[in-house]
């Protein structure tokens, strides 16, 4: 949509709920500002980082925009949990085969990988990755100690042979588990397995820290703002859906406040809902697809691989309701399309660059533009208001965990 319409927002409040990643807030901050000034050079206006400027304890960033000479101010606030992440994955070598062991149960025993694969495959050849990579790291680490204890017992003695074996599987354990920078085997394993391990409940620490989400937001929604937008990409997404909804059960978005807008970007909710015990989860997307006190955007690309791009969140879960249902907007960022061949060429084998791709510039930008999405002078609801869904979103119901009850 053009900027060239009357402006809606003059200033901006928007809260960034980012996946599960142990990184830091700055490297987000870090990203905006690279990522966003190539935009602004590529797309022709004016875009400028500056330091926080409202009081809490959040971390955040200002953003000063000029589009079409229409200036908007925006706080950004990073809702940050990666310190329970970081939690989760403190987990020894032996832990995170317990954890594969668990993880693969309930995907596979209860028949939930076998719903997701009508879905997309790409996200699913995602999951087996590190339950693959980790398998052959054992197996490579088991074979290598046989063949020591084999040679061993011919030309020494077993018992040498036997502690020789196991020294030796172990040492190449710990070795591969250095390399997982690159191999991102370990990474996977517990991002899958987080929410696998509570068969799709949030673990109370979750909650705890999704409460304050909540109450943060709230105070926000009364402040004399021109739009409170929350952006929640990966499974920030899922998160960003519960938190939205206790607020507007509690009551917290009046009527006549500022516009409210749910950004969800490279989702992968169906990972977290299709298990058997994510009734919060299904509930809470069967209630937010029919409020109209928000407005619900939600971006992905089939050229990212980590994402369950163009399926409907709430329909594929299989929680859509018969009537009156309102949300999710389901868009495509194209990425074969908004970026050049050169450019895709140089991201397209980058796994998560690719899946980072949504909060990066394009050079062959269409309508999803980030940057004039989180910090230009139209709302979400504005920007997207003539916007038909994308032709090809999915929303064939194949969920077979559909409960919404509440946890006893």
């Amino acid at each position: 949509m053009s900027e060239t319409a009357n402006q809606s927002v003059k200033r901006r409040h928007m809260f960034y709920i980012p996946g599960y990643d142990p990184m830091v807030p700055r490297r987000y901050r870090e990203l905006y500002r690279s990522e966003g000034g190539d935009q602004a050079r590529i797309s022709g206006y004016g875009l400028k980082l500056g330091p926080k400027q409202i009081k809490t304890v959040n971390y955040g960033w200002v953003v000063d925009t000029e589009i079409n000479g229409l200036k908007t101010h925006t706080d950004v606030e990073f809702l940050q949990w990666s310190d329970i992440v970081q939690t989760s994955m403190n987990k020894n070598i032996f832990g995170t085969y317990v954890l594969l062991a668990r993880t693969a149960w309930e995907y596979i025993g209860s028949g939930a990988l076998w719903h997701l694969m009508r879905l997309r495959i790409g996200p699913i050849l995602a999951a087996l990755y590190p339950v693959m990579m980790l398998v052959l790291q054992l197996f490579a680490a088991m074979v290598a100690a046989g063949l020591v204890f084999w040679l061993s017992s011919v030309f020494l003695h077993w018992a040498i042979g036997a502690v020789a074996g196991v020294a030796l599987a172990c040492s190449l354990l710990i070795w591969f588990k250095s390399k997982d920078a690159k191999l991102f085997a370990y990474y996977l394993m517990h991002d899958y397995g987080f929410s696998a391990q509570f068969k799709g409940k949030n673990p109370p620490e979750l909650e705890a820290r999704m409460a304050e989400f909540a109450d943060r937001i709230a105070e926000v929604l009364r402040l004399d703002v021109d739009e409170v937008l929350i952006v929640g990409h990966s499974s920030g997404a899922h998160l960003a859906v519960s938190v939205l909804s206790d607020l507007i059960r509690r009551g917290a978005v009046q009527a006549g406040g500022a516009p409210l807008g749910l950004l969800t970007l490279g989702q992968v909710i169906p990972m977290v809902s299709f298990l058997r015990d994510a009734s919060r989860l299904r509930r809470d997307l069967h209630f937010l697809s029919t409020q109209d006190c928000l407005s619900w955007v939600d971006v992905s690309a089939p050229g990212d691989g980590a994402n369950f791009a163009l399926c409907d969140a709430v329909s594929v879960s299989g929680v859509a309701p018969e009537q009156g249902k309102l949300h999710p907007l389901v868009l495509s960022a194209a990425f074969s399309q908004t970026l050049s061949k050169q450019a895709y060429d140089k991201i397209k084998k980058r796994f998560f660059r690719l899946h980072f791709q949504y909060l990066c510039a394009f050079d062959q930008p269409g309508e999803y533009d980030y940057f004039q999405v989180t910090g230009g002078p139209m709302t979400l609801k504005q920007r997207f208001a003539n916007r038909a869904p994308s032709p090809s979103r999915i929303e064939v119901p194949v969920n077979k965990y559909t409960s919404r009850d509440p946890e006893p």
